[in-house]
């Protein structure tokens, strides 16, 4: 078992104006312990759900693939735009869980 190296990785999330992910590794090698910081921005996307097709809602969103994004876009097309997000919840297939799986994504 030359060179075993074993990888632990603790991640962390800061919620800011820019998003910022702090990794922590411990890496050993040789029976040494190297901890490696890596500090990486995270790009918020926002997707406007009164403008975006289907394909940009399918792509960008969690737990919506491209039927429910059709759905969403069918509904914004029969009743207009969305005035707020909970009003996603009225269109088949969408609920409380998507909501909370997209916080800080979807606007209008």
């Amino acid at each position: 078992m030359k060179n075993l190296q074993h990888y632990v990785m603790i991640s962390v999330l800061f919620l800011s104006p820019l998003f910022y992910s702090f990794s922590i590794y411990a890496k050993s090698i040789n029976n040494q312990t190297v901890p490696i910081i890596e500090q990486q921005k995270i790009e918020q996307i926002n997707i406007n759900i009164n403008q975006s097709s289907a394909e940009d809602l399918a792509r960008n969103l969690n737990g919506i693939g491209l039927n429910k994004a059709k759905k969403i876009v069918e509904y914004r097309e029969k009743f207009g735009p969305f005035v707020s997000i909970e009003q996603l919840k009225e269109v088949s297939g969408i609920g409380q869980s998507i909501l909370d799986a997209n916080v800080g994504k979807l606007i209008l």
